[in-house]
């Protein structure tokens, strides 16, 4: 069997078990159902998602001049706190940040490789968390916006990190934390303008992933310069396939390729 296409993030749902999906153009991909099974990756070429240009992928799946001028890779994506879109500023294009700024933000907590805090869209969860291979995560504040999502990140990553350690969390040596006792801790470090957004209720999302075998030194596959790869997944976890000889694929990072997946055994 063989699936072709552009690489989009991986869909989810969360249920016992994870389930992933791959979407192509015409086609549709159930991932859990590659476990177990021997598949070769091949690198086609490049299609950047916003022109569909083949031209080199440069960050999140689009050419250097899209990445550069579209709304969607804009600073404040990556830098919440930057957002303007409130005070009826524009970055871009501000149509489309005011859709997007101007809505239900989450600050959370997670345990993924370590404890870390991050922000997200209300709409966004548990898909981050799935995104990020957290084993266990829950919203600590509710804002009707990225900017004040952003700051309160801001004034708590002075006190735990924001960032995921991508191999201990694929290898699952992961240290967890108390997420309740660790909001008790950090609420007071928020600026006031936030504090009235404070959830009361703390509703903790446990996540399990569909891993047979884990990474014991995981080694990340670069398919654009690999060109192919052959072997046997073992398990999914995040936004990475891991397969039986430690080799790790991260379809988030390789978004913007065409590749074709065939499926061997």
């Amino acid at each position: 069997m063989i699936f072709q296409g552009v690489l989009l993030k991986m869909d989810s749902e969360l249920n016992n078990e994870i389930n992933y999906f791959l979407r192509f153009d015409n086609d549709f991909l159930n991932v859990n159902q590659l476990i177990g099974k021997t598949i070769k990756l091949s690198f086609i070429k490049n299609q950047c998602l916003n022109c569909s240009e083949d031209l080199e992928i440069f960050s999140q799946g689009y050419c250097r001049s899209c990445f550069f001028e579209i709304p969607q890779s804009g600073e404040w994506i990556m830098k919440p706190e930057l957002s303007k879109a409130h005070l009826d500023i524009e970055d871009r294009d501000l149509e489309y940040e005011k859709q997007v700024q101007l809505q239900p933000h989450v600050v959370y907590l997670a345990n993924s490789s370590h404890l870390k805090v991050g922000v997200t869209r209300k709409s966004q969860i548990p898909t981050r968390w799935i995104d990020q291979g957290a084993h266990q995560a829950m919203s600590i504040i509710e804002t009707p916006n990225r900017y004040l999502a952003g700051i309160s990140e801001v004034a708590l990553k002075n006190h735990v990190s924001d960032k995921t350690n991508w191999r201990q969390m694929l290898k699952n040596e992961v240290v967890s934390e108390s997420l309740e006792l660790s909001k008790d801790q950090l609420v007071d470090f928020l600026p006031d303008e936030v504090q009235q957004f404070v959830l009361s209720e703390n509703q903790l999302v446990n996540l399990n992933f569909p891993v047979n075998k884990y990474p014991e030194k995981p080694k990340s596959l670069n398919i654009y310069k690999s060109s192919q790869f052959e072997g046997v997944v073992c398990g999914i976890k995040g936004q990475y396939l891991i397969f039986e000889d430690d080799t790790v694929f991260n379809v988030r990072n390789n978004q913007g390729y065409v590749v074709k997946i065939e499926i061997l055994n």
